[in-house]
C-alpha cells in the first residue's frame, strides 16, 4: 500500500456541510492501490459506552484522477457532532488505520484511543457554505450590451457606426443598449435561458465600460436609471434572473478620483485610494514592447488608464460596498460578477460577502478567475467563478485534440475535486465570452463539433452560460473580434433550434444535471465516452463519439453495457452523440 498517497484534511473540501446536518467526506488514495475504505465515525462523548468504533460504513469510489482514486460518504449525526478515521484496505488484503495524528496498524489498541480521529466537534450552520438555490436551475445568456441590439438610436455615440458594417476594434461604437436587451426579451425567453450576464453598463469611455467612472450611473449609451428599471423588471416577470459586472480592482483614468490625485498630487484626499509609488503619477512606453509601460503606480494589467484600487483602505471600501449594496436595494439585481476578482485583497472580499447577503440573502457572487480558486471558495467569499479551468479541459479534447479521453476526464475530476459539492453545483460553465475566441471559430465552423461541445458542457456540474450569438452561429478571433455585433438578419435557424432544444433539456432534467451522480465509461482508442447521471429516481446516460462512426443497437448490444431502451437504434455518427432518460 502506497501510505503517501493517503490523504484527508478536516473542515475542507474533503470534510464538509452539505446540509445543515449532513455532512460529506472524502479521502484520497493512489490510483488502483486500495481495494476499500470503511469510514468508522461516531459521537466523541460516546465513544466508550457504544464501541462504534468497531463498526465500518462502505465509501465509493466516485472519482478518479491520473494518479489518485477518492472516496466519498455522506452521513448525519444525531447530536450534530462526529469524530471518524478510515480503514484502507490493499488489494493483498493489508489494513492500515488513517488518523488525525498519522497512520496505523489497524489494531485494537489504536482503534480504542479516542484522541486519534478527526473531528467535526459541532455541525455549525453558520459556517456551512451555502448558495443560493436558483442559480443550479439557472441557464445564462451573457451579453455585452454594446453589440447585442440598437433599440434607442438617440443615444448612440456620435460617431455611431451601421450595424455589422465593421469588424470590432477596440475604439468603435455601433450603438447597442439597454432599451435593445428590452426589445429581445422575448427572443431570450422563447430561447429558454433564465439567467442574464450583462458587462459592465456603468459610465465609462470605453466600448467595453471595464474602465469605469460613475458607479452609480448608467452609461448613457446605453441608457439611463429608468431604462435599467425596467429592464430588470421585464425579466423578472418573465423569470429571468439579472447578474451585473463590477470592476472593484481599478477605476477608469477620467474618474473624478483619479483625476483629483492627478491634479493634486500627494496633498489629494483620494491619494492613498490607489496604489502610487511616488508622485506625481506617470508613465512611459518601454522601448519594444507592444504593451508593457514604465509606471510608478499599479495598475490593471500594464494599462496606465486602468489605475489599481487600494481596496484595504476602508474609505475604498465603504464606497465600493454602497454601490454594491446601491444596485441590489434600488433595482434589485440577483448577481454580480466581478472582474478581475483574483487581484483584489481577501479581506475586501469578505467583507463584499457579508454587506451584499445582508442586502439580499440569494444574490449570487461570481468571481472571474481563471485558475484554481480554492482559496476564494470557503463559504466566505465567493459562491462560484467562471469556470475556466474546468471548461478548459473540455476544449482541449473536443476542439484542440491534445488530450485524450481519459485526461480530459481526469483533468476535470482534479478541478471538482478542489471544491465542495455546493460550488461545484453553481459553477459558472463556459465555452466562450467576450475574453476569449468564439467556440464556432475555435472549431473552425464545424457545426456538429460545436453541438456536442455545448451538449457536453451542459450536462455537467454547474450552471451553463452561452456567449451571445452562439446559438446562431457567430464566429470571431480573439478579443476585440470576439465581440461582434449580434446576427439578427439571417441567423441560423436550425442551430438556434437544437440550442433551444438543449437548454429545454438541461431545465427538465436540471436536478439530474446538478446534483446527481457521475459514472464515465471511456475508450481513448476509439474516442467515444459516456457519461451516466443519477439522481433519486433519474437516470440520464449521455454517449458522444469523436471517433468513426458506429451504430448503438438495441439494449445489451449497446457501448459499455449500458441499458438504452428496447427499441433503440442510432447511427452514432463522429461529433455525434445521443441523450437518453434510463427506463424506469
Amino acid at each position: 500500500m502506497n501510505n503517501a498517497g493517503i490523504y484527508h484534511r478536516p473542515e475542507s473540501e474533503f470534510a464538509f456541510l452539505y446540509t445543515k446536518d449532513r455532512l460529506r467526506i472524502r479521502i484520497q488514495t493512489s490510483r488502483d492501490d486500495t481495494k476499500s475504505v470503511g469510514l468508522i465515525s461516531g459521537d466523541f462523548y460516546l465513544f466508550a459506552e457504544e464501541k462504534w468504533y468497531q463498526k465500518q460504513q462502505l465509501m465509493h469510489k466516485n472519482y478518479t484522477t491520473d494518479t489518485h482514486d477518492y472516496w466519498e460518504i455522506e452521513v448525519t449525526a444525531p447530536h450534530r457532532r462526529l469524530a471518524y478515521a478510515f480503514c484502507v484496505t490493499d488489494f493483498s488484503g493489508t489494513e492500515i488505520f488513517y488518523t488525525d495524528q498519522g497512520i496505523f496498524k489497524y489494531e485494537e489498541k489504536f482503534l480504542t484511543r479516542d484522541y486519534l480521529y478527526f473531528r467535526l466537534p459541532y455541525f455549525q450552520e453558520i459556517d456551512r457554505f451555502k448558495v443560493p438555490d436558483w442559480v443550479a436551475k439557472t441557464v445564462w445568456y451573457q451579453i455585452f450590451p454594446e453589440r447585442f441590439y440598437n433599440g434607442d438610436p438617440t443615444n448612440d455615440p456620435a460617431d455611431v457606426l451601421a450595424w455589422e458594417s465593421e469588424r470590432p476594434t477596440r475604439e468603435n461604437f455601433f450603438g447597442g443598449d439597454l432599451q435593445g436587451v428590452i426589445d429581445q426579451l422575448d427572443y431570450l425567453e422563447d430561447l429558454g435561458i433564465n439567467g442574464l450576464y450583462l458587462c459592465p453598463i456603468f459610465t465609462a469611455p470605453s466600448n467595453h465600460k471595464y474602465d469605469t467612472v460613475d458607479y452609480y450611473e448608467i452609461d448613457p449609451h446605453f441608457g439611463d436609471k429608468q431604462v435599467f428599471r425596467k429592464l430588470v423588471e421585464k425579466a423578472h416577470e418573465r423569470g429571468i434572473r439579472v447578474m451585473l459586472d463590477a470592476v472593484f480592482n481599478h477605476l477608469g483614468a477620467s474618474s473624478h478620483q483619479w483625476q483629483d490625485v492627478i491634479l493634486h498630487g500627494k496633498a489629494s484626499s483620494y491619494a492613498d485610494w490607489f496604489h502610487i509609488d511616488s508622485f506625481p503619477p506617470r508613465y512611459t512606453a518601454i522601448p519594444d514592447s507592444e504593451n508593457a509601460k514604465d509606471l510608478n503606480y499599479a495598475t490593471f494589467n500594464f494599462n496606465p488608464h486602468m489605475p489599481k484600487l487600494n481596496t484595504a483602505n476602508p474609505e475604498v471600501q465603504n464606497y465600493l460596498l454602497e454601490i454594491a449594496t446601491y444596485w441590489i436595494r434600488e433595482f434589485d439585481i440577483d448577481g454580480w460578477r466581478l472582474d478581475v476578482a483574483n487581484e483584489v485583497d481577501h479581506h475586501f472580499w469578505k467583507k463584499f460577502h457579508d454587506t451584499v447577503l445582508r442586502q439580499k440573502e440569494d444574490v449570487y457572487i461570481l468571481g472571474e478567475i481563471w485558475h484554481s480558486s480554492q482559496r476564494w471558495l470557503q463559504g466566505d467569499e465567493f459562491h462560484a467563478v467562471m469556470n475556466y479551468a474546468f471548461t478548459d479541459r473540455i476544449k482541449a479534447f473536443f476542439v484542440e485534440q491534445s488530450l485524450s479521453l481519459s485526461q480530459m476526464i481526469f483533468g476535470m475530476n482534479r478541478q471538482q475535486l478542489l471544491y465542495r459539492d455546493q460550488t461545484n453545483e453553481v459553477s459558472f460553465n463556459l465555452l466562450d465570452s467576450h475574453d476569449t475566441p468564439r467556440i464556432l471559430t475555435l472549431c473552425q465552423g464545424n457545426k456538429a463539433l460545436l453541438k456536442a461541445l455545448l451538449t457536453f458542457m451542459f450536462i455537467q456540474k454547474g450552471t451553463p452560460c452561452i456567449y451571445y450569438g452562439t446559438e446562431v452561429g457567430m464566429e470571431g478571433g480573439m478579443d476585440p473580434d470576439c465581440r461582434r455585433c449580434m446576427i439578427w438578419e439571417g441567423q441560423d435557424e436550425e442551430l438556434r433550434g437544437f440550442v433551444k432544444q438543449l437548454i429545454a433539456v438541461r431545465k427538465q432534467f436540471f436536478e439530474v444535471f446538478s446534483y446527481g451522480n457521475m459514472l464515465w465509461h471511456y475508450d481513448d482508442d476509439k474516442k467515444i465516452v459516456s457519461l451516466t447521471r443519477n439522481y433519486k429516481e433519474k437516470t440520464v446516460i449521455a454517449t458522444f463519439n469523436e471517433g468513426d462512426p458506429i451504430e448503438i443497437k438495441k439494449a445489451g448490444q449497446c457501448l459499455f453495457g449500458q441499458n438504452y431502451h428496447e427499441n433503440a437504434t442510432y447511427q452514432l455518427l463522429q461529433h455525434g452523440f445521443v441523450i437518453e432518460e434510463l427506463a424506469k
